[in-house]
């Protein structure tokens, strides 16, 4: 089964199982890793944002317009910013790192 690497914004690390066909935010959810995700994962807000490792992110495919606009919204925004709930995991994607941010911007709340 593949694997993902969380790194907590005190850098701390964890190691998980990432099933094929789930997103980030859903496995951050099932590990307890501090991921908000206030939408739900319907593409609402930008609390699930995740910085990829840069030697990961050409792997990913391409950000939809709506993730990008949602993006915008994001705290800590990177060049290698993307949105945990539109990462789906595939087994090329096997040793995947992302770096959570210090924070996030609930549009949802109004934060």
């Amino acid at each position: 089964m593949p694997k993902i690497t969380f790194i907590n914004a005190d850098g701390s690390r964890l190691e998980v199982e990432a099933p094929v066909g789930l997103s980030i935010l859903e496995i951050a959810h099932r590990h307890n890793v501090d991921l908000e995700g206030a939408c739900e994962g319907s593409l609402a807000c930008s609390t699930c944002h995740v910085v990829v490792d840069p030697e990961w992110y050409e792997l990913l495919p391409a950000a939809k317009e709506d993730e990008e606009d949602m993006l915008d919204l994001a705290f800590g925004l990177t060049r290698t910013s993307r949105l945990g709930c539109q990462i789906i995991i595939t087994e090329e994607l096997d040793g995947l790192t992302v770096s959570l941010p210090g924070g996030s911007r609930n549009a949802l709340l109004g934060d």
